[in-house]
């Protein structure tokens, strides 16, 4: 059984940092792709960031240059490094993993952006 566990949301000024983690758990972790969604209220979820078995990375035009996305296979866990964090980045962040024959998601982490 496939289980997605993220970590690292809470409350930040603007402008400032946080590092979410998602960490994998019943699976080949290596083989597959991940992915970082978030869905504020009252809006549909959206792709942030993905990081693909290769290495190779792709983010969403608002948080290109500002967001890194990683991953350390022997740990299991991809982790998204949020800098320079705005109003409009507040949301709750899941993480995804797929490529395979169906995707899974984590259960989300709030990520709160308020002075």
């Amino acid at each position: 059984q496939v289980q997605l566990v993220e970590s690292g949301g809470g409350l930040v000024q603007p402008g400032g940092s946080l590092r979410l983690s998602c960490a994998a758990s019943g699976t080949i972790f290596s083989i597959y792709h991940m992915a970082w969604y978030r869905q504020a209220p009252g809006k549909q979820r959206e792709l942030v960031a993905s990081i693909y078995n290769t290495g190779s990375t792709n983010f969403a035009d608002s948080v290109a240059g500002r967001f890194t996305i990683s991953r350390d296979n022997a740990k299991k866990t991809v982790y998204l490094q949020m800098n320079g964090l705005k109003s409009e980045d507040t949301a709750v962040y899941y993480c995804k993993l797929f490529g395979g024959a169906r995707d899974y998601w984590g259960q989300g982490t709030q990520v709160t952006i308020s002075s």
